[in-house]
C-alpha cells in the first residue's frame, strides 16, 4: 500500500529493473497481472514480476548447481544489432515467429545500405554481394577476405552465399509465406536469430569492393 523512497528515486530504479525483468521475463508486460496498479499502487505490477524473476533466477541457479549443466547460454540481447533491434518488440510480446521473419527483413535492409542497392533483396542481394565476380557500377561486392583467386577466397564466399540463401529460402520464406503455422517455441526461433545473427556479423565486419 505504500512505498519505499520517493516518486522521482523510484523511477530512476525502474529504469534498470525493467532492462533485468526484459531479460529474465520478456512476456511479463502481458502475463503480469496490471489491475492492481489503478487500485492500490502503480508500482504493484513491478513488484510481482520481480517476485516472479527472482523466483526464476533461484530456481535456474538451483538447477545449475545440482543437475551440474554448465552449458554456455545465448543471450538474446548479446545479439547482432540488426537481429535484436529487428525482433525485439515482438520478441517482448510473445511473437517468435514473426520477431524472426522481421529480424531477417531487418538484415535484408542493413545489408542494402551498406552497398546501397534497392534493386534486389534477400536471396538475389546475398548472390550479388558475396560474388566472386567484380564489381560492377551499381553492383558492389562484400569481402569476407583478401580478394583474390585463392581457393579458400572462393570457398568462403561459396559458402557465405549458399548459407544466405539458406536462412531465407529456409526460414524467413515459410514464416511469411504459409499461413496458419504453429508459433516457434522460444528456444528454436533464438536459434534462427543466431542464424540470421551470423550473416549480420558478416556483412557488417566485411570490407566493401566498388568498381
Amino acid at each position: 500500500m505504500s512505498n519505499r523512497g520517493g516518486e522521482r528515486e523510484i523511477a530512476a530504479s525502474a529504469q534498470i529493473v525493467e532492462q533485468i525483468l526484459d531479460r529474465v521475463l520478456p512476456r511479463r508486460r502481458t502475463e503480469v497481472p496490471d489491475d492492481r496498479n489503478k487500485r492500490v499502487n502503480r508500482w504493484c505490477q513491478h513488484r510481482a514480476a520481480v517476485h516472479r524473476a527472482a523466483a526464476v533466477l533461484l530456481r535456474d541457479a538451483e538447477v545449475r548447481e545440482h543437475l551440474g549443466d554448465n552449458a554456455p547460454q545465448l543471450s538474446a540481447g548479446a545479439l547482432h544489432p540488426w537481429v535484436w533491434e529487428g525482433a525485439r518488440a515482438l520478441w517482448r510480446s510473445g511473437h517468435f515467429r514473426e520477431g524472426v521473419t522481421a529480424a531477417a527483413r531487418k538484415v535484408n535492409a542493413e545489408t542494402q545500405n551498406t552497398v546501397g542497392r534497392r534493386d534486389a533483396s534477400e536471396t538475389a542481394l546475398f548472390q550479388s554481394v558475396f560474388s566472386k565476380d567484380p564489381p560492377k557500377p551499381g553492383q558492389p561486392r562484400v569481402r569476407l577476405m583478401a580478394d583474390d583467386d585463392s581457393d579458400s577466397s572462393k570457398s568462403v564466399h561459396r559458402g557465405a552465399m549458399a548459407f544466405a540463401e539458406g536462412c531465407y529460402a529456409g526460414i524467413r520464406n515459410p514464416n511469411s509465406h504459409e499461413d496458419g503455422l504453429p508459433e516457434l517455441p522460444e528456444h528454436e526461433a533464438l536459434e534462427h536469430l543466431a542464424a540470421f545473427c551470423v550473416l549480420a556479423r558478416w556483412v557488417d565486419g566485411a570490407a566493401l569492393s566498388t568498381a
